[in-house]
């Protein structure tokens, strides 16, 4: 079975994205959807002095909380909908450890954490899972309104393919959705023309997917976000697929005030898949 995890700390972004997860669970064969919640124990107040606590009281409202969500996600799918609420004061090590113990495929989550988009991505929740390299993660920018995804673009330096290309889950999610598929690369060191280290990343790609008859794009820009956003509309692509490199690639791609735009504006979720 297709296992959807969606944490949700009841903004209106984790909602969008359990609605997002819903249409998704009705397009994917055999799935089911967790909505995830963890609540921080208080222990303390800002003296040190004890505070009274019912956490099982806590936990009964976080717990009527995500009944609101299933019931409205009760409208959009029939699959079964399963509701966790645990008590951690690490939220990201919680869903670790869910993740690592429930056989889940793919989380699927907002990005909530802040006003400012450097507070939301670099440091936050859905980050820190990122980095922790358990399963593909899915973000779904605040606007995104669901459409069945029929063009998937995979981002790619074309680098050391065998050893940053994590072919086992790069497929499980193409299996998901089944579309057409994208790899593009952005370069501005090498305007002139496509160099042999290129060509030869481009042949062992296309060898690894061959099964999903891979269309390659290079693309000679200077701007890497304009180079996306373009294609993006040029190619009605409805999905991004970006493989991180541990503490390279991934804090890069989402520190640059250009992907800042990117995620306030587009409508076009990003799946990272780790290497």
């Amino acid at each position: 079975m297709n296992t959807f995890l969606v944490p949700t700390d009841f903004s209106d972004t984790s909602k969008n994205a359990a609605r997002f997860a819903a249409h998704i669970a009705n397009v994917v064969a055999d799935s089911q959807l967790i909505l995830y919640n963890v609540f921080d124990t208080i222990e303390a107040g800002s003296d040190g002095t004890p505070l009274e606590s019912d956490d099982a009281a806590r936990g009964s409202v976080m717990e009527l909380a995500l009944e609101s969500v299933k019931s409205e996600l009760s409208g959009i799918t029939n699959v079964p909908i399963t509701l966790v609420v645990e008590e951690e004061h690490d939220f990201v090590g919680s869903l670790d450890r869910y993740i690592r113990h429930n056989n889940i495929q793919m989380v699927i989550m907002g990005i909530t954490g802040g006003n400012k988009l450097e507070q939301i991505f670099v440091g936050s929740n859905t980050l820190s899972l990122i980095e922790k390299q358990t399963v593909p993660v899915m973000i779904v920018p605040p606007e995104a309104q669901f459409k069945a995804a029929k063009n998937i673009m995979l981002i790619s330096d074309f680098e050391d393919i065998e050893k940053t290309i994590p072919a086992h889950d790069l497929k499980t999610v193409l299996n998901l959705f089944g579309c057409n598929l994208h790899v593009v690369n952005v370069n501005d060191e090498h305007y002139v023309q496509v160099t042999a280290e290129y060509q030869a990343g481009r042949v062992q790609l296309q060898e690894m997917l061959k099964d999903y008859n891979p269309e390659f794009y290079f693309i000679r820009m200077y701007n890497f976000m304009d180079a996306i956003n373009q294609f993006v509309t040029d190619k009605n692509i409805d999905l991004i697929i970006t493989i991180p490199k541990q503490h390279s690639f991934l804090s890069h791609f989402f520190k640059t005030s250009h992907t800042k735009k990117l995620a306030y504006q587009s409508v076009i979720p990003i799946i990272a898949v780790h290497s």
